[in-house]
C-alpha cells in the first residue's frame, strides 16, 4: 500500500476514485479523473513548503541506497568490515559496474521493516562504518576506480560505544582523506543528509542532491529545541535553516540538483535510479577530462564559508 503524506490527501482521494472507475470499467470517468489528478499533482508539488520537502525526504517509501544499487549496479560485490572492529551494516560498499564503467558505490542504508532497520541501525553509522567506507575508497584509489556515494542518514550514531571507539575521529579522518583521493568522486544526497554523519561520505568532486532531499548541520527538530526550546517549531526551523537543494545551490554549497519524478522518487524508483546513473556517468566524463581535478576539489572545499566585508 502506498503511503500518502498529509498534504497529499486530495491526491490520494483522486487516485482512489480512479481505481474505483477502473474496477467499474468506466473509461470516461477514468480519463477525466486522470486529468484532474495531473492538475492536482502540479498544483501541490509546485507550491511545496520547505517542511513538506523535508517530509518527502523522510518518506518511508523513498528509495534507499540498496534500492538504487540493485537498480543501477551490475555484477555487484560487497566489501565488508573495517579491519579494526566489525562490519557496520549502516554503510554498504559495493564494487561493480554502471553500464560498462567500473565503480565503487558507498551508501548509507536505513533498512526496511523492523528487523532490517535494527540491523542497519536506522541508517546511523558507527565509526567502523566510516572506516569501512575509507578502506573501500583507498582500494578504489589504488586501482583507479571512480566512487559514487549515496548519502542518506539522520546523522552518525551518538551512542556511548560509538564515542568510545572514536566517532568524531573517524568522521574527521574521512573528511581529510576523501578530500585528497586520487580518483574521481561523486556524491548524491538521496534523502536526509544529516550533520557530520552525512559529510563523512559527501566530500567529492561533484556533490548533488535529489530534488526532494535535504542537507543540514543538525535536524530541524534539534535546531528548534536549541533555539526556541520547543521541538514543535520544526516548520520554522526548517525554513530558517535553508536545507533544501534550491537554497544550497544558490549558496554554492552543492553543484547540482537531480530532478525526480513529479511526485517524488518513491513513486517511480526506476526513473529516479536512471537519473542518478545518468548524472554519475556525465559527471565522471567531465571530471576525467580535467587532469587537475584533485586540486580543484581542494579549492572548492576551501571556498566553503568564504565571506567578504
Amino acid at each position: 500500500m502506498a503511503t500518502y503524506l498529509d498534504f497529499e490527501q486530495k491526491i490520494k482521494s483522486i487516485q482512489d476514485e480512479i481505481e474505483m472507475a477502473i474496477i467499474r470499467g468506466d473509461e470516461a470517468a477514468k480519463d477525466i479523473l486522470e486529468i484532474e489528478l495531473e492538475k492536482e499533482v502540479r498544483s501541490v508539488y509546485s507550491n511545496m513548503s520547505d517542511y513538506q520537502k523535508l517530509q518527502l525526504a523522510r518518506h518511508p517509501d523513498r528509495p534507499y541506497a540498496m534500492d538504487y544499487i540493485d537498480l543501477i549496479l551490475k555484477d555487484g560485490y560487497e566489501i565488508s568490515g573495517d579491519r579494526h572492529f566489525s562490519d557496520d551494516k549502516a554503510i554498504v560498499c559495493f564494487l561493480g559496474k554502471i553500464e560498462e564503467q567500473s565503480v565503487l558505490v558507498i551508501g548509507e542504508e536505513k533498512g526496511r521493516g523492523t528487523k532490517n532497520k535494527l540491523m542497519r541501525n536506522f541508517g546511523m553509522p558507527n565509526p567502523e562504518g566510516y572506516r569501512k567506507a575509507l578502506k573501500a575508497a583507498k582500494f578504489a584509489e589504488k586501482f583507479d576506480i571512480p566512487i559514487l556515494m549515496l548519502v542518506d542518514t539522520a546523522g552518525a550514531y551518538p551512542g556511548l560505544g560509538a564515542e568510545e571507539r572514536g566517532q568524531s575521529e573517524a568522521i574527521a579522518k574521512n573528511l581529510q582523506d576523501f578530500a585528497a583521493l586520487k580518483t574521481p568522486t561523486i556524491a548524491v544526497v538521496i534523502g536526509e543528509g544529516g550533520s557530520g554523519g552525512a559529510l563523512a561520505i559527501a566530500v567529492a568532486d561533484r556533490l548533488a542532491m535529489m530534488q526532494y532531499s535535504v542537507f543540514s548541520v543538525i535536524s530541524p527538530e534539534g535546531c528548534a529545541a536549541i533555539l526556541w526550546n520547543d521541538p514543535s517549531k520544526i516548520e520554522s526551523a526548517t525554513k530558517a535553516m535553508k536545507i533544501t537543494p534550491d537554497a544550497l545551490k544558490q549558496a554554492n554549497l552543492i553543484d547540482d540538483i537531480i530532478l525526480e519524478p513529479s511526485r517524488g522518487a518513491h513513486r517511480d524508483k526506476a526513473y529516479a535510479a536512471n537519473a542518478i546513473k545518468k548524472y554519475f556517468l556525465s559527471s565522471l566524463e567531465g571530471i576525467k577530462k580535467d587532469r587537475d581535478y584533485v586540486q580543484k576539489r581542494y579549492q572548492k572545499l576551501m571556498s566553503y564559508g568564504a565571506f567578504s566585508e
